[in-house]
């Protein structure tokens, strides 16, 4: 996403959710100071400006259906909106920064070599957690049939089988799936945060 896209996509966050739940009436968190507020809504126009309208309008409905609050008049804290938004419309792979610095780690670094990327890519995609070592084994042990399965196509092509066209196709995509870890490594060894 360039510069405009990003501007364009605040706008649309600030305009379609924020302004949007404030007139309905949902006022800042209580435990936030005016400040924080602030600061709050600017990162979550930030954080969501790759959404669409659609998504975002369903992002409202979604919290002011759930406001916080005994009163139940307070917008929920930013960390559950942007629980909400990644159920609703999930960020790109790539777009975040634990995603960089998991690939860009020996231990992103060893699951693009070893061929488990797309399952991390997956797993930090959906728990928005850094994999501690258990989580690592059952990464790998989710990979592992899809592993084996691309290393046995590759022996028989190079001992010139022809592949049918649906293991084909599955090689094309896991193959497009460990590009894309790769690529997000790549990134994150050049210090790119874009």
């Amino acid at each position: 996403m360039d510069s405009q896209e990003q501007a364009a996509g605040e706008k649309r966050v600030r305009m379609l959710l924020i302004e949007a739940l404030e007139r309905r009436g949902l006022v800042k968190p209580a435990s936030l100071t005016k400040v924080q507020y602030a600061d709050m809504t600017k990162d979550l126009c930030q954080r969501l400006a790759y959404m669409s309208e659609l998504s975002l309008m369903a992002l409202e409905e979604q919290v002011a259906a759930n406001p916080a609050g005994k009163d139940r008049d307070r917008l929920p804290i930013g960390n559950k909106i942007l629980e909400w938004a990644g159920q609703i419309q999930p960020p790109e792979h790539g777009a975040s920064p634990l995603m960089r610095a998991v690939f860009g780690h020996a231990l992103g670094q060893n699951a693009v070599a070893e061929g488990w990327a797309p399952e991390l890519l997956e797993y930090l995609s959906s728990k928005r957690l850094w994999p501690n070592s258990y989580a690592v084994m059952k990464i790998k042990e989710q990979a592992d049939g899809s592993v084996r399965r691309l290393t046995i196509m590759e022996e028989r092509m190079a001992g010139g089988v022809e592949l049918s066209r649906e293991d084909g196709a599955w090689r094309d995509r896991r193959l497009a799936q460990i590009r894309k870890c790769r690529d997000i490594a790549e990134m994150a060894q050049a210090g790119d945060l874009a």
